[in-house]
């Protein structure tokens, strides 16, 4: 009996052949789960991925919940409440949901008053990062807008208000947006 030869492809069925397959134009944005290359944005992602952090996402069938691996009670709020708070400007899943409801429910602690006070220089530097990261996303946009109204005499000096407001909450990103947009604005801080 003569033995049979199959004739099967070695590409990978994931991203393996250069050839744009009819199926990848219905859904452009698949994520292919087998990239290594996706590269946490904080600390928190990188924390939450080694098994740091203890809680984990419950996928419900309506709602997620966090679901803490120890009591809430018992968790330290030295290293967990820090990292939390790193992940706030996350714009990712589950990244977004656990820093947020992690960081909420911590706070809704009794005790957590008297627990955060020994972290509140670090968890102060930890939020106004995140408010730095959250402000500069949008500063294109809000820097469109002031630029076409700058030239209007009657709004000049509150432009120029919420400008020094932008520059002191935005930092040094912000000061590069406002000037690449208004390059005659006078920085605060020279």
């Amino acid at each position: 009996m003569a033995s049979r030869t199959s004739k099967t492809s070695t590409a990978s069925p994931v991203g393996g052949s250069s050839k744009n397959k009819p199926s990848d134009k219905l859904n452009p944005k698949t994520i292919d789960p087998f990239n290594k290359k996706q590269v946490a944005k904080s600390n928190f992602a990188v924390e939450y991925n080694n098994g740091n952090i203890p809680c984990r996402l419950n996928h419900g069938s309506v709602k997620h919940k966090l679901e803490w691996k120890v009591d809430i009670a018992q968790v330290p709020f030295d290293p967990i409440l820090i990292l939390l708070a790193s992940g706030l400007p996350e714009t990712s899943h589950p990244y977004t949901f656990l820093s947020e409801t992690g960081f909420r429910e911590l706070l809704e602690q009794p005790d957590a008053a008297r627990k955060i006070n020994q972290q509140v220089p670090q968890l102060l530097e930890s939020l106004s990062n995140v408010v730095h990261e959250s402000l500069n996303v949008h500063l294109k946009s809000i820097m469109q807008q002031l630029a076409k109204k700058s030239t209007d005499r009657k709004l000049k000096e509150r432009i120029m208000d919420v400008l020094q407001v932008l520059e002191q909450n935005g930092g040094k990103d912000a000061l590069v947006a406002i000037k690449s947009k208004i390059p005659t604005y006078t920085p605060l801080i020279c």
